[in-house]
């Protein structure tokens, strides 16, 4: 298939097109910048030069294309405090697609995510869908807005696009991550411990960045139209055992951090480290054969390299 991917040159995405190309699939890569071109040309895909908010260039590399893995997310609008306008965003991405699309039995895929789906229980694949493809009382508010935009991807199913959606761990790990458990490593240098949060119960599940670019080719070739996903290979690790892990490996006491305390402590990442979204996967290795090989996050951690990078 010849594939449009936006996010292409990203963390996820920079697994995803080695991982289409190495299938016998030709990939179009979305790139902002001249070096996310560069990487894309390097990596052996093509480039559409272009933003998020070109609508009408995502609509003409979608409809020159036999199908769509949408990863691009404004992640730096919504650090900053603007959440609700990444999530519009993605969402008027998602409606060009879906104009497209509509009709031709293509396949689509939306990267969303796990976080906040449900809390303090294990969340399956059929959880999270009271929320409706229009539901815009709280557009972008938290993570609720982004699973509207989830169900919307899913409602396309019934236009004649084969769409699924791949909710993602909320740490996506490997060498060379740069989001939420280099984040931690970094926190933990810079004042002296390792926390977690209250007793640090809180629990998420984790994929390995290359587990999870074979999911996503896996939803490409064979998802059926509606499929929900979950990319998660440790259903759920303590967040208590994870600040053990760094506290170890950098010489550096344990400590809990009052709740109260957490945005002080952690910044914007306290919010989320008390988020208990244990997530299971088992729906999604029956539908498609997926079964992870690479590390879990605790071995991830242990194998050193997240200190090393912390260290330059």
């Amino acid at each position: 298939m010849r594939v449009f991917v936006t996010g292409a040159s990203g963390w996820i995405g920079s697994a995803v097109v080695p991982e289409l190309i190495g299938a016998g699939h030709q990939v179009v890569g979305l790139a902002r910048s001249d070096a996310a071109a560069a990487a894309l040309t390097a990596a052996g895909a093509e480039v559409h030069h272009g933003t998020l908010d070109d609508l009408d260039g995502l609509r003409k590399a979608a409809a020159a294309s036999d199908g769509v893995i949408h990863l691009a997310f404004k992640h730096d609008l919504a650090f900053s405090g603007d959440f609700g306008g990444a999530v519009q965003a993605d969402r008027r991405a998602v409606e060009a697609f879906g104009d497209v699309l509509a009709g031709s039995d293509r396949p689509f895929v939306l990267a969303s995510g796990l976080a906040g789906l449900v809390r303090g229980r294990v969340s399956t694949e059929q959880d999270g869908h009271d929320i409706g493809p229009n539901d815009t009382t709280q557009p972008g508010a938290g993570p609720e807005g982004r699973h509207a935009t989830a169900e919307l991807a899913l409602s396309l199913a019934s236009r004649g696009i084969r769409s699924s959606v791949l909710r993602l761990a909320p740490t996506v790990h490997g060498a060379g991550d740069h989001g939420f458990m280099a984040t931690l490593v970094g926190i933990a240098r810079e004042k002296g411990v390792s926390g977690s949060v209250g007793e640090g119960n809180a629990r998420w599940p984790a994929v390995h960045r290359l587990d999870a670019a074979r999911l996503f080719r896996l939803a490409l070739e064979k998802a059926p139209a509606g499929s929900t996903l979950h990319a998660a290979a440790d259903e759920g690790v303590p967040l208590r055992i994870v600040a053990e892990v760094i506290g170890r490996h950098l010489g550096l006491p344990v400590v809990s951090v009052a709740p109260e305390q957490a945005g002080e402590h952690f910044g914007w990442l306290g919010d989320f480290l008390t988020l208990d979204c244990p997530a299971s996967s088992t729906l999604t290795r029956e539908l498609l054969g997926w079964q992870p090989t690479h590390p879990g996050l605790l071995d991830d951690l242990e194998e050193g390299h997240y200190f090393q990078a912390a260290a330059v």
